[in-house]
């Protein structure tokens, strides 16, 4: 098999990825602005190289004998995306993109955001490609983990409906593509959890997984707007999500069995999740 890239593969899908990848022997290699990190959490023998898909010409070296390619995005900036979708397409790979769920079809790609861009410059390469369109990753609820253990999460819209999706299952079905591109090219697999269960559900269920009771505080979406407008530095980002999950109150995100159908077994729920990272959701021992 060709060298398989890994475009984010030290991040919460790309290290799992890589993980799997490398128990099965396989050729790979990962794209990193950090070589010297990421060979201290890597698996021995995964090749490591300097780039930045902000500088596409870093890619050159990267993308050598590479016939697969996992791409992770790395910000809400389209800079570059023409330039890094050229040399993905300039000799025959297959490249598994992790887009996201409200990328959708039957609109204009400019009212999809930065996921439908990349989906969209991938399109127009000529690449093979297969797109991942992730629902709400559970990792972000990390985002909750220096309030989870004082036993208040405050936020808005606790009653907001969400499938979160476990990073390991989005690893596995990027897997699946990256090994058997033949089978999914040209595919857009929509990935959710098992389970709608609400933010505040969520909370409780943290609770449960620390040994600590956590209840949710609504906060005045005002408040959180101005509050993530700093966290992503994108006060249009950070109104867009909000105004999303408010709809969510009333229409929550669907659950699928794609996870399944691409695996063959169920997607993870979110209390396997909370347990598995509990130790995340306490204060660092001193």
């Amino acid at each position: 098999m060709d060298t398989i890239l890994v475009i984010g593969g030290t991040g919460n899908v790309g290290r799992h990825i890589v993980g799997t990848l490398a128990g099965r022997g396989l050729p790979i290699r990962v794209l990193t602005r950090d070589p010297e990190n990421a060979r201290a959490v890597l698996p021995a023998g995964v090749e490591v190289v300097a780039g930045d898909l902000t500088r596409p010409d870093t890619l050159t070296a990267a993308l050598a004998g590479a016939g697969r390619v996992f791409l992770l995005w790395p910000s809400f900036s389209p800079d570059g995306l023409q330039e890094v979708a050229a040399a993905l397409a300039a000799a025959p790979r297959h490249v598994v993109y992790l887009s996201a769920l409200n990328v959708r079809d039957d609109r204009p790609v400019e009212e999809n955001g930065i996921w439908g861009a990349v989906e969209d410059a991938l399109r127009r390469s000529g690449v093979s490609w297969t797109m991942l369109r992730a629902g709400g990753f559970a990792t972000n609820t990390l985002d909750w983990a220096a309030q989870a253990h004082t036993g208040v999460v405050r936020a808005p819209f606790g009653a907001a409906g969400r499938s979160l999706v476990h990073e390991r299952d989005l690893a596995d079905a990027a897997v699946a593509a990256l090994t058997d591109p033949d089978a999914h090219a040209g595919a857009v697999h929509v990935l959710t959890g098992p389970e709608t269960i609400t933010q505040a559900e969520q909370a409780r269920l943290i609770g449960e997984a620390i040994g600590r009771p956590v209840r949710w505080e609504e906060q005045p979406p005002d408040e959180a707007r101005a509050e993530f407008a700093t966290w992503f530095g994108d006060p249009e980002y950070a109104a867009a999500a909000l105004a999303y999950w408010a709809t969510l109150v009333d229409r929550p995100e669907p659950v699928l069995d794609t996870v399944e159908a691409i695996t063959g077994r169920p997607a993870r729920r979110f209390r396997e999740w909370a347990a598995e990272h509990a130790a995340d959701f306490l204060p660092a021992v001193q």
